[in-house]
């Protein structure tokens, strides 16, 4: 549990670039380096937490942390993973005040989002190399970028997921006609008793929140994270009318601003919050807010996660399988160019630079602290 905790941690010190680059960072750390768990495991657990509202990136921590150490080992995952923003975003809450070097600051930042292509870059390879391997894999993955560029939110990611399973289960319905009708399949059921408790608490908060300043800090942010599809982004239209008369409109905007300077998930924009929300209790708020926002996609991942396993042990169901993973590699393919790219990568130079560090990363087997020193450098003197 500690070794997970302290890889999580290490990850979360530097972890810039979104969901997208989170899922590059965890898939060469944990599955090319450490060999923690399968390809084929990888890219399942990616489909599932697109499936599911939260923050993806931090579900899929969990998961690998799972597979490693059980649910401790999730446990401690999520608060090796999300600790340092946290702290961070609670200091600068607290602090309220301007950057002192502000030039240094922007320096590093950038040399984070080149180093989030280079590390997702290697990811989409590597992805790429184990899931595409015929015309059909290659024209999912192609249609599901395509249809996330044209569409938007929740649909641009679980349409394309969802048709190629259907698809793939015709496919398996023809190929597999000459099975053995008596082979067993599992048994597909969620864990009724954590739906449960997911579901009594988005019930039950609202009743309990006008009861206290920390309940309805708690049932804010509780609902938050059980509507959010699609990342850290798509949790600013949701929250800011709910904590309307909760914080200023320009503590808010600070929050959000605060969230994309810092590693990790941003949905750690919640401590921020909660702490400029409990002024007298600032790391009481911080914490609670963030607790909350992160438990309902937690209770919604281990409670499907044993239906989403035995669903990918189905005997029929192997090329859905393939499909979904094709799929997988399709978004994490849009989500390369944008925003990692589309938002990283301003000239000529920059595009240099990241074929260097990707080089380097790949077949030099330079750490990933080490490229991003030389990016540092090479923004400095940019």
């Amino acid at each position: 549990m500690f070794k997970v905790m302290w890889q999580f941690f290490l990850l979360g010190l530097y972890s810039f670039g979104g969901p997208a680059a989170h899922i590059g960072y965890f898939q060469r750390e944990f599955v090319q380096n450490k060999k923690w768990l399968t390809d084929q495991d990888f890219t399942q657990a990616v489909a599932l937490c697109q499936f599911l509202p939260g923050p993806a990136s931090s579900q899929l921590g969990m998961f690998v942390g799972f597979k490693r150490a059980g649910y401790l080992g999730a446990l401690a995952a999520f608060v090796g993973f999300t600790f340092p923003s946290f702290l961070l975003l609670t200091f600068l809450a607290i602090g309220n005040q301007q950057y002192s070097d502000v030039a240094f600051i922007d320096t590093v930042i950038q040399a984070a989002k080149l180093l989030a292509v280079v590390v997702v870059a290697d990811a989409m390879w590597g992805m790429v190399k184990k899931n595409i391997t015929s015309k059909l894999t290659a024209a999912v993955a192609i249609a599901t970028a395509i249809s996330v560029f044209v569409t938007s939110g929740l649909l641009g990611q679980i349409v394309p997921i969802l048709l190629a399973a259907c698809l793939g289960f015709v496919i398996s319905l023809q190929k597999q006609q000459n099975l053995d009708g008596k082979v067993s399949q599992p048994i597909i059921k969620p864990h009724l008793s954590i739906v449960g408790v997911f579901a009594i608490l988005l019930l039950g908060l609202p009743l309990l929140a006008g009861q206290s300043e920390l309940l309805n800090l708690i049932n804010v942010f509780y609902q938050a994270g059980s509507f959010v599809f699609g990342g850290g982004h798509v949790v600013l239209p949701l929250l800011e009318p709910m904590m309307e008369g909760m914080v200023e409109p320009d503590t808010f905007l600070s929050a959000y601003a605060s969230a994309q300077l810092v590693p990790g998930p941003m949905f750690t924009m919640a401590s921020y919050l909660g702490a400029s929300t409990i002024a007298d209790s600032p790391f009481i708020g911080s914490l609670l807010a963030t607790i909350a926002v992160f438990l309902p996609g937690s209770l919604l991942l281990f409670a499907f996660l044993p239906a989403w396993s035995a669903l990918f042990k189905h005997q029929r169901l192997q090329e859905s399988i393939l499909l979904v993973n094709a799929c997988v590699v399709g978004l994490l393919g849009s989500a390369f160019i944008h925003p990692v790219v589309s938002t990283s990568i301003s000239s000529l130079f920059d595009v240099i630079a990241v074929l260097v560090g990707f080089y380097l990363l790949k077949y030099r087997k330079i750490p990933v602290w080490g490229v991003i020193i030389l990016l540092v450098g090479y923004q400095s003197i940019m």
